[in-house]
């Protein structure tokens, strides 16, 4: 009852603010694109991106060497094409020619150089060093042992040459990050630390003006060598407050609007809005982690009897609203499709995916690993209400099972260094990637090395698995590499350290004027190509 009287509150609040904003709705430029985003970026400047909202703008200004489509694909950027020797150590790129910066100047080879080791210098103090580490003499250089990285060499104006020290499968994703962008020298030689506020890239949008914590105005590249944008630039505005955000939207003053959680049912169910609604899953894996390393979470079997006991499925269909896919293990399955054929180990047949609902066995399990009388056990979370709310249920149908638990609810820092700490016994969490690799959702999170901080909260160690990873990772062989992520994936299914709830989705709800505009798994590979509309 009171959650249908704060959505009938939450909609009349929508309706006020739309009403009162009306006498002045109208789009100052209305051959521009117009978006929210929830947050100012933090930079535009490529070495220091890692925010979402700083990654999707700086992809409209800048471009890598390759990129990644709505599939995650890897496709040409700005290398025309690539070959990969054969043992997987050294990548030869072929730059396109005629490609230009926005300052007039044609990119080469030695402007990838240059923006790689400016990643990795010591001066520049980059979060994104790990993107270029691997390269042939990177260490030495970011100690200071070198004037530059020996291993990525300029033979020809277009011609780079990446080899790395030992082979990385993933490698080649990496280059598509933000922090992989192309810049000038002498622009930010010119600018030093306000390339930011000036920032020269190659990409299909140029910066026009930027009013920090209100608007973002992007003009359209015409000369962009992916051919010129279908809009005359983009606004971006930026709206913390998701009401406000929908209030503008039903207004007609944004765009395009990702739909905020309390919104999904009415825009999903509004038949004005219901055809214009575009989904994606996420980069994501939403999950109950258990530390596998405290007693009685050390055993397999209270593991499995924990994934047993609790029906994801209708917790996904019912208090989520089916807003996600559920996950048969940590990979989303567009990234690695489960079709390995069956081995014949029940639980290692990597299309099993995680554990049916079967309290009956959850029970038996219990019994069997010494707990006839069931355990407690102490759920930490964060302060989010959607977040208590789904792991009350989780709760009940626990000890229905015989597993009781308190729920500890901790602001996000304080939650944060309780499971890196490994305080906890059982923890709601989800895991965001950075790169559309499966590898991204196995090594941080499950590799032994990785404990704690590093991603491994489940404190998970397990030999088959950190072999099985690390091979992948040097394979160089794509068709291979894969079948040992899925063997590595079934391990980890096996051994049950998390229980895997979804993937969640990403809704956008397009206005009238909008047309082409399309989603993509990871946010900054978007270039707003394509995308058109009325006015």
């Amino acid at each position: 009852m009171k959650s249908r009287f704060f959505a009938s509150l939450r909609m009349t609040f929508v309706v006020v603010l739309a009403l009162l904003f009306t006498s002045c709705s109208s789009h100052e430029n209305p051959s521009h694109l117009h978006l929210r985003l929830s947050e100012d970026p933090t930079t535009l400047d490529p070495a220091y991106i890692v925010d979402v909202q700083g990654g999707v703008v700086a992809a409209k200004i800048f471009d890598g060497l390759v990129s990644y489509d709505d599939k995650a694909r890897i496709i040409p950027g700005l290398a025309s094409s690539w070959g990969v020797s054969k043992d997987g150590k050294t990548y030869t790129f072929d730059i396109r020619r005629g490609v230009k910066f926005s300052n007039g100047r044609e990119v080469t080879s030695a402007d990838f150089k240059y923006s790689f080791e400016r990643v990795l210098s010591p001066k520049t103090n980059s979060p994104r060093t790990w993107l270029f580490d691997r390269i042939k003499g990177a260490k030495r250089f970011m100690d200071g042992k070198s004037a530059d990285v020996s291993g990525i060499t300029t033979p020809r104006a277009h011609k780079l040459v990446i080899e790395l020290s030992h082979p990385f499968g993933p490698f080649l994703g990496l280059l598509a990050m933000p922090g992989a962008y192309v810049v000038p020298k002498e622009e930010v030689e010119r600018y030093g630390t306000h390339f930011s506020d000036h920032p020269v890239g190659t990409g299909p949008f140029i910066l026009e003006h930027w009013e920090h914590g209100s608007r973002i105005t992007l003009r359209a590249n015409t000369e962009y060598f992916g051919g010129a944008p279908g809009v005359a630039g983009i606004t971006y505005r930026v709206i913390p407050e998701e009401l406000t955000a929908v209030a503008e939207f039903e207004r007609g003053n944004i765009d395009a609007l990702n739909v905020p959680a309390p919104e999904f049912r009415r825009y999903s169910q509004d038949p004005r809005w219901d055809k214009k609604l575009l989904s994606q899953v996420g980069l994501n894996t939403y999950y109950l982690g258990m530390n596998c390393q405290k007693t009685p979470l050390n055993d397999v079997r209270v593991r499995r009897a924990i994934s047993m006991a609790i029906d994801r499925k209708r917790i996904l269909e019912t208090i989520y609203e089916g807003r996600g896919v559920l996950a048969r293990g940590p990979v989303p399955d567009f990234l690695l499709p489960m079709n390995a054929p069956n081995d014949g180990q029940g639980l290692r047949a990597a299309q099993v995916g995680p554990y049916a609902y079967n309290p009956a066995e959850a029970k038996r399990l219990l019994s069997e690993a010494g707990y006839p009388n069931g355990i407690s056990l102490k759920i930490y979370i964060g302060n989010e209400q959607e977040t208590l709310d789904m792991v009350e249920v989780i709760q009940q149908y626990l000890a229905d099972v015989g597993v009781k638990t308190s729920i500890v609810q901790l602001e996000w820092s304080a939650f944060k260094q309780a499971i890196n700490n490994g305080d906890a016994d059982l923890f709601w969490l989800s895991w965001q990637a950075d790169y559309p690799d499966p590898e991204n959702f196995l090594y941080p999170v499950f590799y032994s090395g990785n404990i704690g901080p590093a991603g491994n909260r489940a404190r998970f160690q397990d030999k088959e698995f950190d072999a099985l990873i690390t091979k992948a990772q040097a394979e160089p062989d794509t068709k291979k590499r894969m079948e040992l992520y899925r063997e590595a994936q079934a391990r980890v299914v096996e051994m049950a350290p998390w229980v895997f709830f979804w993937h969640k989705k990403d809704y956008v709800v397009l206005g009238p004027r909008v047309r082409g505009y399309r989603l993509y798994p990871i946010s900054n590979s978007d270039k707003g190509l394509g995308v058109s509309v009325s006015h």
